[in-house]
């Protein structure tokens, strides 16, 4: 939050929104919305911050549309075997139409939408680190660019959806009310950088396959053999794999 000029008056003001919303949401008796006293009583925010804070307009909690789109394109290519080579990796896309005829970047765009220009999305691609043109005028895929190297909008909403549902389901967890969702980790301690470097990289190899694998699955699912038809009720998912590593504070020890 500091290094983003988010000062603590700022993130209290935040807090105290959230602390509403999820009372308002979470916490109704026989499906009724609480009072703005309830709600007070509940959270300890000020009866008059509790009116004010419901009259807001309600927070979006969707991807913004282009990193929405973004994502979808970047899926279908790196798992639809029309875009993917023999070794099933993605295929480098002449860029144009004209000159790929039904496998080029602005197919596979058009594929996922026909309300944006694929040369937009191109722009913004380059811009961003994602994509690259070759000698061959063929665009090619950054395979390590899931998360775009630049752009502000983009990483933001990755890290309210990534942390957002990682906190949610381990919350989940500890409370108890549901099924457990699956949230587990492995660490150790006393390793030198070089092994740090080399579980990094291994870590990473082995989190695409699965991402890649996962996304198949759903994709091929809901383009398919949908498993319930769309209605309100639809659910979602996310399955994320992180891997950090800092200081060793266990004095050197071995696990």
């Amino acid at each position: 939050m500091l290094a983003k000029g988010v000062t603590l008056p700022m993130a209290i003001e935040l807090l105290k929104r959230v602390f509403v919303d999820v009372a308002r949401t979470d916490f109704q008796l026989d499906g009724k919305a609480p009072t703005d006293s309830r709600i007070s009583l509940l959270t300890g925010v000020h009866r008059k911050d509790v009116r004010r804070l419901r009259e807001l307009p309600d927070i979006e909690t969707n991807l913004p549309e282009k990193v929405s789109l973004g994502a979808q394109v970047v899926g279908a290519w790196v798992t639809r075997t029309e875009w993917l080579d023999r070794k099933g990796r993605p295929k480098p896309l002449p860029r144009l139409a004209s000159a790929g005829d039904a496998i080029s970047f602005e197919r596979l765009v058009a594929s996922i939408s026909r309300d944006i220009r694929p040369r937009s999305v191109l722009d913004e691609w380059l811009r961003l680190g994602v994509v690259a043109v070759n000698e061959k005028d063929e665009v090619v895929l950054n395979a390590s660019a899931f998360i775009p190297q630049a752009g502000e909008e983009e990483k933001l909403a990755y890290l309210g959806l990534n942390v957002g549902d990682h906190a949610a389901a381990a919350v989940d967890n500890v409370i108890g009310e549901k099924l457990p969702w699956f949230e587990r980790s492995v660490h150790h301690t006393a390793l030198t950088p070089a092994q740090v470097d080399a579980l990094r990289a291994r870590a990473a190899e082995m989190g695409m396959g699965l991402l890649q694998e996962l996304h198949a699955i759903a994709d091929h699912v809901d383009n398919v053999q949908p498993l319930v038809p769309v209605a309100a009720d639809g659910q979602r998912f996310t399955c994320g794999i992180y891997f950090y590593s800092a200081a060793d504070e266990a004095g050197g020890k071995a696990p």
